[in-house]
């Protein structure tokens, strides 16, 4: 599963955390980094180093969780159960993140979804995409500022070599209540389509019956 989110955040959240990110304390990304992945990543995130810690990275932090849990589209598409701390990446020219898999286990919680918040709008930066290795070929993502992607961690990926400006992002990982993507799509579509309906007819017996469809799937898919 696979979707873009558009407008994930608010501009002036944006403004607000490339304001932060401008007098923040950096770090190298390979620190964050595990097994083979600290090979291959060539960037820089915002301290959490705790002898030299960003003063706001905890606000920033929140942030972004809070904004997360009050989506209704990011919800119903992660099913969320965890959001796990955010990172705050830049890439300046030359930087880039080799081809590498997420970790499956973080903070002693499995990862399900993987997600990309783009802070810089496409024409600051050239290069930096999100390339996608998925089994029909590759998908290439450069989204505007506060725009989103959210992906199933199990696909091999990487972020292009910045060639001009600078890419400034969020990334953050999801345990999910349903731990099968195909489930999780499943879900998602079928409550893409009872919203619609809903929209278009109101409450009808047929509108009535998605919903509880979605919720007895729910009940009998989830993992907590």
């Amino acid at each position: 599963m696979l979707i873009c989110i558009e407008n994930l955040i608010d501009a002036a959240t944006v403004t607000r955390l490339r304001g932060w990110m401008a007098e923040a304390t950096f770090e190298d990304g390979k620190v964050t980094a595990g097994g083979n992945a600290a090979m291959v990543k060539n960037n820089q995130q915002v301290s959490s180093d705790p002898d030299r810690p960003d003063p706001k990275l905890e606000e920033m932090k929140h942030l972004i969780r809070d904004t997360l849990w009050d989506h209704e589209l990011f919800c119903g598409a992660a099913q969320p159960q965890r959001i796990h701390p955010p990172l705050f990446s830049r890439y300046t020219a030359g930087m880039g993140y080799g081809s590498h898999m997420d970790n499956a286990v973080m903070g002693n919680s499995r990862v399900d979804m993987s997600l990309t918040i783009f802070l810089s709008n496409p024409p600051d930066y050239e290069g930096g995409e999100l390339v996608l290795e998925l089994p029909f070929g590759e998908r290439s993502i450069k989204l505007p500022a506060g725009s989103g992607v959210l992906y199933s961690t199990t696909a091999l990926h990487r972020v292009a070599e910045v060639t001009r400006g600078e890419r400034l992002a969020v990334v953050t990982w999801v345990r999910s209540y349903i731990r099968d993507p195909a489930q999780r799509e499943m879900l998602f579509d079928l409550r893409t389509a009872h919203h619609r309906l809903a929209d278009q007819l109101g409450k009808t017996p047929e509108v009535d019956l998605l919903s509880k469809i979605h919720t007895n799937l729910l009940r009998h898919w989830v993992e907590d």
